[in-house]
């Protein structure tokens, strides 16, 4: 039975992936590397022990992985002075049923406390969720499982009493083999064959298409 529900962030609750990837694209193009929107889309939730390899195995050992991911962010942040941060199509449904039914809710992030507290007080949900759990408080973030193990712990609950909900494949990875009932609501590319062997829970269009997966798994069908 399904007792709290782990939520990622970018990509997931908030229309942001889209702008990382931009802006990881641009932030590498502009340091003479020709990064493209395909390249840019694996690093979608994946940790920087390895992201770094996987950017330099692109783009050779000369790949200032520090210095462009602060572009990135410096971007990111630029961009955000001026534009709105946006909820995904039914967040607030989703978090009200939770809330109706008494459901914990917890973040699993691969973003900074900082920004993570941040980007959820602008769109008013920060005070929703019970824990906030992000990739510095564990030794390997997604795709790797200790993220999601380290967030159940802090639930008091065994992963498969926990439901999570990811949008990338890393993130997907992450929390099937932490042993969550996982569920993708895809964002910027939908789930392949091997995906779709992860999700224990299948997928749905938007994060409202949920609620009755959630009462499926309470039901125990």
């Amino acid at each position: 039975m399904i007792k709290a529900v782990i939520f990622d962030m970018d990509g997931l609750l908030l229309d942001t992936e889209k702008l990382l990837i931009r802006f990881w694209v641009q932030a590498a193009n502009e340091a003479g590397y020709p990064m493209t929107r395909e390249q840019a889309l694996g690093l979608r939730s994946l940790h920087r022990k390895f992201a770094i390899p996987y950017l330099k195995e692109l783009f050779g050992e000369g790949f200032d992985y520090i210095a462009i991911r602060s572009r990135r962010m410096e971007l990111m942040s630029a961009y955000l002075e001026n534009h709105p941060l946006e909820l995904k199509a039914g967040a607030l449904e989703l978090l009200d049923f939770l809330k109706s039914e008494n459901i914990p809710a917890a973040i699993c992030t691969a973003t900074d406390l900082d920004r993570t507290k941040d980007y959820l007080s602008r769109v008013g949900i920060f005070d929703r969720f019970d824990k906030i759990i992000c990739a510095a408080m564990v030794e390997f973030g997604k795709p790797r499982p200790d993220i999601y193990i380290y967030a159940c712990e802090q639930l008091g609950l065994k992963p498969f009493e926990c439901m999570a909900l990811e949008d990338s494949p890393n993130g997907v990875m992450s929390a099937a083999e932490a042993g969550c009932v996982t569920v993708m609501v895809p964002d910027l590319s939908p789930p392949d064959e091997k995906l779709n062997r992860l999700l224990k829970a299948g997928h749905a269009e938007s994060l409202d298409k949920v609620i009755p997966l959630i009462k499926q798994q309470i039901a125990g069908l």
